[in-house]
């Protein structure tokens, strides 16, 4: 096989600095402080202030405000003070800085953890409202005027006022019906289960019928004895929950349910409100995922109005962000898609006819980011520049003309003011921990208002580098690498891979250490080489690149991450014979794949939380990668690793959260069964009390003995 590289020259790290560094990291230090103390330093609580021309944020115990224009900070208050007001009042003071909105210039909001408060800024003067009890209930969510709360309790939903009084507003919520809730496995850019109108008249929310769904069993290990708690898991091609839509009326209080016609198993998404509270906006997929059409309903009968505009696939089509009218104008609104091959921005009369695309070309729109005062530009963030980066942009809606608003080679992240002529940029890249610069929209005038210390700079470190290399196809992958501490060419090295390369997952990125996380420098310090390459079915690349993998998960991955160690082989300072490969997750799934599609490429291997059987698996994921089971048996057997259990060889330790939900413990459990009967040994290891992801202290633990592992076995 024929492979090129080519180096992305910018991406190294300087090596001169490296000679100074003596400290060593613990494993300790590298996963509980590299997100925090050891991590590039942000300015808290940084955010534009509405209605003026000025900027604020925390650092230390001062709150500091700046001015737009040349970004000049002035300490505005500071915690001693504030605590001061507090205990004036007799209310809690806090031991750090909670999170802080204002309301203007002058007016300061925040929460003690007991009660509401609003500083005065000129006066001084501090207000205290009572706490309002109903925000404490799950999935509390306040309506835009703040008079309403709406949560679910016991899986009913309720409506409370500021006063606490509460109108229930369902009645037979159960087990098995679930009112006010996430949906859909909170596939589709679902996060939530209530939508409160624009004037806060109205609130939508998701009714979800489970009785059709299978019991799956949870224990809690740390009960005595151990008990059972049932979950509503729908694994792939079996009978899926039903969701329809209810409306309340908060001044009538009366409820309207929107008659959604179709199959019960259809996915209901991209909830939207028009301005004027009068329809309501649903994007409906059908459980096949290779078609939606987006529905306005008339809010008052529920009824349906019109189509607005369908869309379909010849493998899966989905809709992640719902529809936003374009301000001031409620005739027009922007929608996401990827019909041209490529996430764009399209903007619609509420006719359904199309005005025209607004964004084209071989890159995606990330994240939409809102309106300029006058309603005129668009703000969004996109990877226009490179598939690692990221980069602001504004499009004129009347001409379609783009501009960036960004520059710097690296990745971007910006907070655009109500008026739309400033914005804060968070700017990091390869070699760039943090910075942050205060942007003006049309003349790009920045000015730097921070610039982080690099965290590790007294530690010894390995260095880095982003680059790119070809698969197969003669595609673009892009990978990471880091070397050990004190390189020396002459010698050879052993290499973790650590990989993922699921969908909706970039780990590869022109971000501080190319995105990698710090427990690779503990390893760099151990004597290895850590490498990462993003393949086929990665997010960010288009649609062909990402659905290249449809009805055959894992199989166009695994072309690619050998065509990682193909690269790794032609480095004269890697040991061929020394490769190890580790995943969570998809990157489980990943992980133990290679070990058994490929035995012998691999030696040593961690697979965290696997999926095994894509049949054990939830529906709305797995069926729009693979169809059913029924329908696609050939890509389910393919992919079943029960199936090549016998075909493993070297060392494979395997991990698994007992209470995880999302990959049911099943997975592993049956893996290592089948190991039993094929005699084939294994290592194994669960963390009880945890799901999915192993999070808190314990997951130092999980870190060192994934790591021990390598060092011992590698």
């Amino acid at each position: 096989m024929k492979i090129c590289y080519s180096t992305l020259t910018l991406y190294f790290i300087g090596s001169l600095s490296l000679f100074a560094q003596t400290k060593l990291l613990t494993i300790q230090d590298a996963v509980l402080k590299g997100r925090s103390a050891l991590a590039p330093k942000r300015l808290q609580n940084i955010n534009t202030i509405p209605g003026s021309a000025q900027f604020y944020y925390v650092e230390g115990s001062t709150l500091k405000m700046g001015e737009n224009a040349n970004g000049k900070t002035t300490d505005a208050l500071t915690l001693t003070n504030l605590n001061s007001a507090l205990k004036a009042n007799k209310q809690d003071t806090l031991g750090t800085w909670p999170f802080l909105s204002f309301t203007n210039a002058q007016t300061l909001t925040f929460s003690n953890g007991k009660a509401d408060c609003t500083y005065d800024l000129k006066s001084k003067l501090l207000s205290i409202k009572a706490p309002v009890k109903a925000l404490e209930n799950e999935n509390a969510e306040k309506s835009p005027d703040g008079k309403y709360i709406a949560f679910t309790r016991d899986n009913n939903l309720v409506v409370a006022t500021l006063d606490d009084s509460e109108t229930p507003i369902t009645k037979d919520g159960s087990y098995t019906l679930v009112y006010g809730k996430s949906v859909h496995r909170d596939e589709f850019g679902i996060s939530k289960g209530t939508f409160w109108s624009p004037k806060s008249n109205y609130l939508a929310f998701y009714r979800m019928d489970q009785s059709d769904v299978s019991d799956y069993p949870v224990i809690d290990w740390s009960k005595y004895p151990a008990q059972n708690k049932n979950i509503k898991y729908p694994m792939a091609g079996n009978k899926s929950h039903y969701v329809t839509l209810g409306v309340y009326d908060a001044a009538a209080k009366t409820t309207v349910y929107i008659k959604t016609e179709g199959p019960k198993d259809q996915y209901l998404t991209n909830i939207a409100w028009s301005p004027d509270e009068k329809f309501i906006y649903i994007a409906i997929v059908n459980r096949e995922q290779n078609s939606y059409k987006l529905n306005e309903y008339d809010r008052a009968s529920g009824n349906f109005v019109r189509t607005l505009l369908e869309e379909q696939d010849k493998k899966y089509t989905e809709p992640l962000n719902e529809m936003v009218f374009v301000k001031n104008n409620p005739t027009q609104f922007i929608w996401q898609s990827r019909k041209d091959g490529f996430n764009h921005l399209y903007l619609y009369h509420i006719n359904g006819q199309l005005i025209r695309q607004l964004t084209k070309g071989n890159w995606e729109v990330k994240a939409q980011n809102g309106f300029d005062a006058k309603g005129e530009r668009f703000f969004f963030h996109a990877n226009e520049q490179s598939p690692v980066n990221q980069d602001f942009y504004t499009v004129q809606l009347k001409t379609g003309e783009v501009k960036r608003l960004t520059y710097g080679n690296g990745f971007h992240t910006a907070m655009v003011n109500d008026n739309g002529d400033y914005f804060i940029d968070n700017y990091s890249n390869v070699n760039v921990p943090r910075e942050y610069n205060i942007i003006h929209t049309n003349s790009k005038k920045a000015v730097n208002i921070f610039k982080a210390d690099n965290p590790i700079k007294d530690y010894k470190l390995g260095a880095w580098k982003l680059f790119t290399i070809k698969n197969k196809e003669g595609l673009d992958l892009y990978a990471r690498l880091f070397k050990p501490t004190d390189f020396d060419s002459t010698k050879k090295y052993p290499v973790l891979v650590y990989l993922y390369n699921g969908p909706h997952s970039q780990m590869v990125t022109n971000t501080w250490m190319a995105g990698g996380e710090l427990w690779y420098q503990y390893m760099a310090q151990k004597g290895f080489i850590v490498f990462t390459v993003d393949g086929r079915g990665t997010s960010y690349r288009g649609k062909e690149f990402e659905q290249a993998t449809f009805r055959q998960l894992g199989q166009k991955e695994m072309e690619d991450q050998l065509a990682g160690v193909e690269y790794l082989k032609t480095l004269s300072y890697v040991d061929a014979n020394r490769i190890g490969v580790h995943g969570w997750s998809f990157g489980g799934f990943m992980t133990t794949s290679l070990m058994t599609h490929y035995p012998g490429v691999y030696k040593v291997a961690a697979a965290g939380g696997p999926v095994i059987d894509w049949s054990y698996y939830e529906i709305m994921y797995t069926e729009r990668y693979m169809d059913t089971p029924l329908e696609n048996k050939e890509g389910y057997d393919k992919t079943n690793l029960l199936n090549r259990v016998d075909k493993l060889k070297g060392r494979l330790l395997m991990i698994h959260g007992a209470q995880d939900d999302v990959v049911v413990w099943q997975h592993s459990i049956l893996y290592a069964k089948k190991a039993v009967d094929k005699g084939v040994q294994i290592d194994y290891y669960m963390y009880p009390g945890h799901f999915h992801n192993v999070l808190g202290k314990d997951r130092a633990h999980l870190m060192e003995k994934i790591c021990n592992y390598f060092i011992e076995h590698l």
